[in-house]
C-alpha cells in the first residue's frame, strides 16, 4: 500500500510537467533534492521505447547494437562515484553489454588539467577506477586509460588522481609520447588529416569518460568536446571551427559507451577551473549510447543552454550521431540513499 501511495503521490506532483521538464528539473535538484522519488516513478511511467533507426557508420565506430528492452540514458544521484558507477551500468544492462571477453577496452577520462579532484576540472578518478573494474569483470583483454593533456601530461595524470586510481585498479596507464601517433585521414570538413594519439586507433571498445564543466567558447565542454583529447597537433587552432571540428571529430569517434561525470560540477570559469567556489557538488552521473542526447540534457539542466546556443548539437543530430531532444530517448533515473 505504502508502495501505491508513492506512486500516486509522485504522479500527482508532476502531473503539470512534461517528461522533459522533469528529467530537467531532477537533474538541477540533485541528489539531495526533496521530491527526486516522485520524479523518477512519473519518468518511469512515461518512459517511451522507440527502436532507433539504424545508425550511420563512422570512421572508427565502437558503438553496440541497440537492445529495444534497455534505456539509452540512465541518471543516477545521491551517491559516492563508484556507486554510481555501479547502478548506471546495472540500468542499462551490464558492463558485458558493452565490453566482450578478450576486447582491448580504451577509457578516455578528461585529463587535461593540472587540477584536483576537487577542483572538478578533470574527470573523478574514483568514476575511472570503477570503470576499470567493470571492464576486467566482463572479460576485457587490456583495459587502457589515456588522454593527450593540456598542461604538463605527468603532472595532470598525477595531480588528478586518475593514474593512481586506474593502475590501483590494474589497468595500463599511457601518457601522450610523441612517437605514439598516426596521421590518420579524418574525412571531415575542419578535421581532414590529423595527428591521432594511437591507442584511440586501435581499440575494440572506447569509453568515453568525460566531466560537466563550464567553456567559455562552446558554454559547456562535455562528451564530444572531450575527443579533442586523442589529438596531437596544434589544437588550438581547431577553436577558429569549433563546431565544426565537434562534429568532425564526433563523427570519427564514436564511442561504445559514454559516462557523464556529474558527481562535481564546474560551473563557471572553465574549463581549467582552479576555485572551489565554482564547482558545484551534484553526486550525479549520466550515462548512455547516445552522445548527442547526454550533451544536450547536461548542458540544458546546468547551464541552460539550448541547442540553439552549441550549433554543434544540431550539427551532430543532422550527421546521424545521435538526438538533441533527450526526452524522446527512453530513459531511467534512480536515486541512492
Amino acid at each position: 500500500m505504502a508502495g501505491e501511495n508513492e506512486k500516486e503521490e509522485g504522479q500527482t506532483q508532476h502531473a503539470g510537467l512534461t517528461r522533459r521538464e522533469a528529467m530537467l528539473q531532477l537533474l538541477r535538484l540533485g541528489g539531495a533534492a526533496a521530491g527526486t522519488a516522485g520524479a523518477a516513478v512519473w519518468l518511469s511511467e512515461h518512459s517511451s521505447r522507440p527502436v532507433p533507426a539504424q545508425a550511420e557508420q563512422a570512421r572508427r565506430d565502437h558503438r553496440i547494437a541497440a537492445d529495444p528492452q534497455l534505456p539509452q540514458m540512465v541518471v543516477v544521484q545521491n551517491g559516492e562515484p563508484r556507486a554510481l558507477v555501479q547502478k548506471a551500468l546495472e540500468d542499462l544492462g551490464g558492463m558485458r553489454r558493452f565490453v566482450s571477453r578478450q576486447d582491448v577496452v580504451v577509457l578516455k577520462p578528461n585529463i587535461a588539467w593540472d587540477r584536483t579532484p576537487e577542483q572538478a576540472a578533470n574527470t573523478n578518478p574514483e568514476v575511472v577506477a570503477e570503470v576499470v573494474r567493470q571492464c576486467w569483470q566482463a572479460g576485457a583483454k587490456r583495459v587502457i586509460v589515456t588522454d593527450v593533456s593540456c598542461n604538463e601530461p605527468r603532472r595532470c595524470f598525477q595531480r588528478s588522481g586518475i593514474q593512481a586510481a586506474a593502475h590501483a585498479e590494474g589497468a595500463e596507464v599511457i601518457l601522450p609520447n610523441p612517437d605514439m601517433y598516426r596521421e590518420v585521414e579524418m574525412g571531415g570538413v575542419a578535421l581532414t588529416t590529423w595527428p591521432v594519439f594511437t591507442p584511440f586507433l586501435e581499440a575494440d571498445k572506447i569509453i568515453n569518460l568525460p566531466i560537466a564543466k563550464h567553456h567559455g567558447l562552446t558554454g559547456a565542454t562535455l562528451g564530444m568536446k572531450n575527443w579533442y583529447g586523442i589529438l596531437g597537433g596544434e589544437r588550438n587552432r581547431l577553436h577558429q571551427q569549433i563546431h565544426q571540428s565537434l562534429v568532425d571529430l564526433a563523427n570519427f569517434m564514436l564511442p561504445t559507451l559514454t559516462v557523464m561525470d556529474c558527481y562535481r560540477v564546474l560551473l563557471r570559469n572553465g574549463p581549467t577551473g582552479g576555485n572551489l567556489e565554482d564547482v558545484a557538488l551534484r553526486k550525479t552521473l549520466v550515462a548512455g549510447t547516445d552522445p548527442v542526447a547526454i550533451d544536450a540534457y547536461v548542458a540544458k539542466a546546468y547551464w541552460n543552454l539550448d541547442p540553439e546556443h552549441m550549433p554543434y548539437l544540431h550539427m551532430a543530430q543532422a550527421r546521424g550521431l545521435g538526438t538533441v531532444d533527450f526526452a524522446s530517448l527512453s530513459v531511467k533515473m534512480n536515486r541512492l540513499g
